[in-house]
């Protein structure tokens, strides 16, 4: 399958761009500063042009095969539902940007029953994986961001154009706590919202029922709508997120945060 095929070649770019990484730090030639300046740009791209992939899928996560525990632990339905899943993957990654953003959303929104965590998960606040939340068929706003977030990366889209987002959400009078994923095209432009409540991907120049309170990757954080993250690691600050990345380790995901 091309999926394979991809999820291959992708194993090796950490490893080839590792190689490229040292041996320009070796020299005093001009790739060197260039990759003083773009450590991560250059050893993803130009590993994944050594080994010919395609730039588009240079930032790609490799998809772990997750059908045998789909299911083991849920059953023959959750194992469609990942197969499904898989195949959305492989015809998008090389979509435009806007496909991509749009099938991951859709995806999950159309599988997913939105519900409370003790409905769900019968804890106050249990943050899925992608796996759990097709198994469950239900899950609140964390863990269709978080699905959604994995699932572009999978896609090849630059991570650090991601953040999960958490605000206050107004509807029907009342403010409550939401979570959204969000795409940035730079840190400086509003981004746009991928929401299971609104399912329309739209800028959050037209989302005025969400207020920003911090957002977050594997990588950084920032408060409110700041474009400059804070120093803080989201890892080490944000104990649910850790606990989501090891599970997601635990599947087989190759996170290089």
């Amino acid at each position: 399958m091309l999926l394979t095929h991809y999820s291959t070649h992708i194993s090796l770019v950490a490893s080839l761009g590792n190689l490229l990484f040292s041996m320009s730090r070796q020299n005093g030639t001009r790739l060197s500063k260039l990759v003083q300046k773009y450590p991560t740009l250059i050893k993803r791209i130009g590993s994944a042009l050594l080994v010919g992939i395609p730039a588009a899928l240079a930032f790609a996560v490799a998809v772990p095969d997750l059908r045998e525990a789909a299911r083991q632990q849920w059953g023959v339905e959750t194992e469609q539902t990942v197969v499904e899943w898989q195949r959305m993957i492989e015809s998008a990654r090389m979509a435009p940007l806007s496909e991509r953003l749009e099938r991951a959303n859709r995806f999950f929104n159309e599988r997913v029953e939105w519900v409370e965590d003790p409905q769900a998960w019968g804890a106050e606040d249990y943050w899925a994986t992608p796996l759990e939340s097709m198994g469950n068929q239900r899950g609140d706003c964390e863990d269709f961001a978080i699905a959604k977030y994995i699932t572009l990366l999978t896609m090849g889209v630059d991570p650090d154009s991601l953040r999960l987002i958490y605000v206050k959400a107004k509807r029907s009078g009342l403010t409550r706590a939401h979570m959204v994923l969000a795409w940035y095209e730079s840190p400086t432009r509003p981004p746009l919202i991928l929401d299971n409540i609104d399912r329309a991907i739209l800028p959050a120049t037209e989302r005025g029922d969400l207020l920003p309170v911090f957002s977050f990757n594997a990588n950084s954080l920032w408060v409110g709508s700041k474009a400059t993250p804070s120093s803080a690691n989201p890892v080490n600050r944000l104990s649910r997120w850790r606990n989501v990345l090891n599970k997601l380790r635990d599947e087989g995901f190759v996170l290089e945060f």
